[in-house]
């Protein structure tokens, strides 16, 4: 098939452009700047940004399916630049589909479109989206997810994909700055319960969305909905946080912090950083520490059943693959 991946360069993206290409399919991504790497693959690289509608419909323009993983994470920054790449960037997604003749699209979304700040063990799709956000990013996610499963009709088939932590060699975010801090002796355990959570491991969330594609058309059980995606092996996070640390090299996380000491600071520094418009990021955060002192994991059993997903890599191998990486350096 023909696919075009958005930010095809990127962590996730770059992991489903290679599974594509390892069986054959013809690729383009759509990126703001180009990728040496892509090229060498063969991958065929379209410019632009997704809160452009004319540049996304180059990309778009030909191709049989299109996988939107591109989007603006992250817990801090201005509502303006996560709505124009997340909802209005997903919305020209949408469109530019539709009027191409595109009949599959793949979005990626994210579990914390329904986290609350409380404990969900075992949750499935059935719960609702939050009422209530602490980050624009989540918010915005929502909102983009309602879009592309309100666009599923006759013409286009949609599905909506809710990775939760992905983890592995390559990662630009979430692993560089748990190490980063605790090398820096700023990161800290917060609360005293032990807390579960979900862990995607790089490979099985790119080829989840591979699962998905394959089985999506018009009329399909998966066809409007959203699905949960993880290892499903829910792991305890500050071990696994540590385990973490020691293929990094790095020490393990000794300091601790309570959980409604976390998420006081996190108010306090939200509103000082906003109303005296600091540089950079709070050191914490509301959602950080709800993130981090409550359990999240999630039932992927509607995934199993209607996507035909599994997950072919271990948390355990997933963890030796990112110790030989981040001891290679």
């Amino acid at each position: 098939m023909k696919a075009v991946v958005t930010g095809g360069g990127g962590f996730l993206g770059g992991a489903v452009v290679r599974l594509l290409r390892q069986r054959g399919d013809s690729v383009r991504s759509f990126t703001r700047s180009a990728y040496p790497w892509l090229d060498e693959l063969g991958v065929e690289q379209s410019l632009g940004d997704l809160s452009n509608p004319e540049a996304v419909e180059r990309a778009v323009e030909g191709c049989d399916v299109v996988f939107h993983v591109a989007a603006k994470a992250g817990v801090w920054g201005r509502y303006s630049d996560y709505f124009d790449t997340n909802v209005t960037g997903t919305l020209n997604v949408v469109a530019a589909c539709k009027k191409l003749g595109v009949r599959r699209l793949v979005y990626t979304s994210t579990p914390s479109v329904v986290h609350e700040g409380k404990d969900n063990e075992g949750a499935n799709e059935s719960l609702p989206y939050s009422k209530h956000f602490y980050t624009y990013y989540s918010e915005t996610k929502a909102k983009a997810e309602k879009a592309v499963l309100a666009a599923n009709g006759p013409d286009l088939a949609t599905v909506s994909l809710r990775p939760h932590l992905i983890f592995g060699p390559g990662d630009p975010h979430l692993i560089p700055r748990i190490i980063a801090s605790a090398r820096a002796g700023k990161l800290k355990r917060i609360g005293s319960r032990p807390v579960k959570v979900d862990v995607t491991y790089i490979d099985n969330a790119a080829q989840s969305q591979l699962d998905a594609a394959d089985r999506l058309d018009i009329g399909s059980p998966l066809a409007g909905k959203a699905y949960f995606i993880s290892n499903n092996e829910p792991v305890e996070l500050w071990p696994f946080i540590d385990r973490v640390l020691a293929e990094a090299g790095a020490p393990p996380v000794t300091k601790r912090i309570s959980a409604w000491k976390a998420k006081l600071a996190g108010r306090v520094l939200e509103w000082l950083y906003w109303g005296l418009r600091l540089p950079g990021e709070p050191p914490m955060t509301r959602f950080v520490a709800s993130q981090m002192s409550t359990s999240h994991w999630y039932d992927i059993s509607a995934a199993r059943r209607d996507l035909g997903y599994e997950p072919r890599v271990s948390v355990e191998e997933g963890l030796k693959r990112l110790g030989e990486r981040l001891q290679a350096g």
